[in-house]
């Protein structure tokens, strides 16, 4: 059997970002709105502040506004919440970001909950995940999750009905609403587990598997249906043949599994890029529906 297409997710984030920033030229033109994301980062975490550095040159190339808030390790809790209040107030920030993790004296959830669901950029808002529980029209859907749906239309075409999908892992970040998102897609949809009892034959059965498990090379390759479409999400570090380094892989055990699946993400390289497109996606969305404007075909699953 042929070795697996590899899905090119850099190239297809490329490609996604050029389009909203199409769409951002044209909300500017027809409305003379700017889209603005307000990014809160919170104490010194390095691999924090290189996320928010990504994101912030992100928006400005894409012709945004980046409204950058760095506060120290010991902000307090109400002042967070009253940030957050005053960004919900104001109307040139259409959506708001608070990296995680937070310090340990901030109740994660009460902060998250603080931001209004029409800017939570980041699609984790109890609102937006009811709204897309339900079907319903005007969530905000999660960025990695709705980058994994555009990668594997992107293979499938956007008919997904009657396909077998099996999601690994559980998380309200992207095991939950990435099995959301399928179903609404009329997949028969599978959620998978570190409990579920004879995984590998549940992969077998997966026309679609999405690995979000956070297990270094779980999945192998015998368990994978001939010619189903992988999409890694993982990102784990594990020391490599050199002494002293270390590599980054996915929850899949690349090399067997691209012998036998018909299309696969690399790590790095494939859902990675798609996050943060999939961010600035969701601020011109976001941008969007304040102003009474259509919002892009891609935010809606």
């Amino acid at each position: 059997m042929a070795e697996a297409k590899i899905i090119d997710g850099k190239a297809f984030a490329a490609g996604l970002r050029s389009r909203v920033a199409e769409g951002v030229a044209a909300l500017k033109a027809s409305h003379g709105v700017t889209p603005g994301l307000a990014v809160v980062l919170v104490g010194e975490d390095p691999a924090s502040q290189v996320y928010v550095r990504s994101k912030e040159r992100a928006l400005v190339e894409l012709g945004m506004n980046s409204f950058d808030h760095h506060k120290s390790a010991d902000m307090t809790e109400a002042d967070m919440l009253a940030l957050i209040d005053t960004l919900n107030a104001d109307p040139a920030v259409h959506g708001i970001l608070v990296q995680l993790p937070l310090p340990k004296h901030m109740d994660t959830q009460k902060v998250l909950a603080r931001i209004a669901p029409e800017k939570d950029a980041d699609g984790f808002h109890v609102v937006n995940a009811g709204l897309l529980a339900t079907g319903s029209p005007g969530a905000t859907i999660p960025c990695t999750p709705l980058g994994c749906l555009l990668l594997i239309r992107d293979v499938l075409g956007r008919d997904l009905s009657g396909k077998r999908a099996l999601v690994i892992g559980r998380s309200n970040i992207v095991g939950k609403p990435m099995a959301q998102l399928l179903l609404q897609a009329d997949c028969t949809v599978t959620m998978a587990h570190s409990r579920t009892k004879d995984l590998a034959e549940e992969c077998r059965r997966a026309d679609i598997v999405v690995a979000a498990v956070g297990r270094a090379e779980m999945v192998r390759g015998d368990w994978i249906k001939p010619g189903a479409v992988v999409i890694d999400v993982g990102m784990n570090r594990i020391p490599a043949a050199e002494e002293g380094k270390t590599k980054l892989v996915g929850d899949v055990a690349y090399d067997e599994c691209a012998k036998v699946a018909g299309a696969i993400t690399p790590v790095p390289g494939g859902v990675g890029p798609m996050t943060i497109a999939c961010l600035m996606l969701n601020t011109l969305t976001a941008a969007c529906r304040a102003a009474g404007a259509p919002v892009p075909a891609e935010a809606v699953a």
